[in-house]
């Protein structure tokens, strides 16, 4: 029996990705939160989940932070995104990351079917009106997700705290660690990353954020 989360802070919405799952797989086991720490722990108590369903802006979630950590640390559990932003990039941008399709909000019922049908037997799926414009996009994301997904777990965590502004010895009490042993994952972080100091790493954290995304690519616009 497949499982599913639904992880979206509006209930109404939650209720329509339930109605779809419930017409096209009637016999899912559905499990639902309404921020990033609730879906974090869903998955920990059913790790052998079969898709997760991510809303980009909820509690807790930090642009396309949420679907990194979730493909960092359970990279078994496919995760689709459903957002109210259909812009080609953030799309792109989600794809890089790992999702296994987008899905906007605005997506009526049958649409909502077709997608969750195509995701789960394993085909990647982008609402057809928006094929050709995320195919234009550069993709500029690549790199970025080829290195965080590098990271562990615990890495990836690590690093959140390093962009929120923690210190080692902050980190290492929230984390139930050792402080040398945060030194350490910080080394193993600066390489995977790239970086030369926890700026840099905090920095390249913080382009996960989707408004930074925007700022990248108005920036690239003006240099055109």
């Amino acid at each position: 029996m497949p499982r599913v989360l639904i992880a979206d802070d509006h209930p109404l919405f939650r209720a329509a990705l339930s109605q779809a799952l419930a017409q096209c797989l009637p016999e899912a086991e559905i499990i639902e939160a309404h921020d990033l720490p609730q879906a974090h722990a869903c998955l920990q108590e059913y790790p052998d989940t079969d898709l997760a369903m991510l809303d980009l802006r909820m509690p807790g979630s930090q642009g396309l932070a949420g679907l990194a950590a979730i493909r960092c640390e359970y990279p078994s559990v496919a995760v689709v995104v459903v957002s109210g932003n259909e812009h080609p990039q953030v799309v792109r941008r989600a794809l890089d990351h790992g999702a296994a399709g987008f899905i906007p909000k605005s997506s009526g019922l049958e649409e909502l079917t077709e997608a969750i049908e195509a995701i789960m037997n394993c085909r990647e799926w982008i609402p057809p009106g928006l094929e050709e414009a995320v195919a234009a996009e550069p993709g500029g994301d690549e790199e970025l997700a080829a290195r965080i997904a590098s990271l562990t777990p615990q890495q990836f965590r690590v690093l959140q705290m390093v962009a929120e502004g923690y210190l080692n010895k902050q980190i290492a009490d929230q984390l139930g660690i050792q402080e040398r042993t945060v030194k350490a994952h910080m080394s193993d972080i600066f390489q995977k990353l790239d970086v030369r100091n926890r700026t840099q790493a905090g920095v390249a954290f913080r382009q996960l954020s989707i408004d930074q995304g925007y700022e990248r690519r108005r920036e690239s616009e003006a240099l055109d």
